[in-house]
């Protein structure tokens, strides 16, 4: 009787011990989208919302789990200089996936003042200039080109599945079209995606369009207080044109975890 009891209870705890371990081995292979980029990815200065805080609306997130990175005021070249990247690499491992937007504040010509601390040089090309800070610290900066393809080299060195996406287009009209951003950074991180055989994810132009239906009136009513930033509303339709992106890229297997349209 008391073996009998003892055999029961062992079996009990063995079975438990192993729905457990089969629970957590589930929960740690379970993969992360992280997403990187600047103030129109992720922004908690509201009204401003970034569509990095709305992606999760539209992904079944008990199987797949997001890691929004990004930070607003940053470049390809601060968020590197900054150790952001180092900490997302930490992390990041095999079967992830990471998508990277980025252009908003590269603009300027790179510098070791206040307006040149964001700028890049233009372009997807090896072209190097060389910063002395005032502590003597040295800084190499390269073509925004260069840091895309670092982002996507290094994710690719852990087994992660990285796309790039275009930048999201500003409330800036001519012709009563929304300027895109074919001509550019958009058109750099095209360039810089295919050489290196990954996905890309045209934002810039998925969003622009459904500005140019919505008109300037309406589309004004989603930025608040600049041209860049969008509210809550204009972080859900920049989030859609992200998935909306990923479903035109069927190879994708990012795919797998998007919600199904009603």
């Amino acid at each position: 009787m008391i073996k009998s009891f003892f055999k029961t209870r062992t079996i009990l705890l063995l079975t438990a011990l192993a729905v457990l371990s089969s629970f957590l081995l589930l929960q740690k292979e379970k993969p992360t989208l992280y997403i990187i980029g600047d103030s129109t990815v992720r922004n908690t200065n509201r009204p401003q919302c970034g569509w990095g805080e709305k992606i999760a609306d539209f992904f079944d997130t008990t199987q797949l789990s997001i890691s929004n990175q990004a930070m607003a005021g940053r470049s390809t070249r601060t968020f590197i200089k900054e150790k952001r990247w180092d900490k997302v690499m930490s992390t990041i491992k095999k079967g992830d996936y990471l998508i990277m937007q980025f252009g908003h504040n590269e603009g300027s010509k790179p510098d070791t003042g206040r307006a040149g601390y964001r700028g890049v040089l233009k372009g997807t090309g090896e072209e190097t200039v060389e910063l002395i800070w005032p502590d003597s610290t040295k800084e190499i900066v390269h073509t925004y080109g260069w840091y895309i393809r670092k982002f996507i080299t290094d994710a690719k060195s852990k087994g992660a599945i990285p796309a790039v996406a275009s930048m999201i287009p500003r409330n800036d009209w001519k012709d009563g079209k929304v300027k895109r951003a074919d001509n550019d950074y958009g058109k750099w991180a095209r360039e810089v995606a295919a050489s290196e055989g990954v996905a890309f994810i045209d934002l810039n132009a998925i969003t622009a369009d459904k500005y140019d239906a919505m008109g300037p009136d309406k589309v004004k009513e989603l930025f608040p207080g600049d041209h860049t930033h969008t509210n809550e509303a204009g972080a859900t339709i920049n989030a859609a044109s992200v998935t909306e992106g990923i479903r035109l890229l069927k190879s994708l297997e990012l795919n797998n975890y998007l919600l199904q349209k009603n």
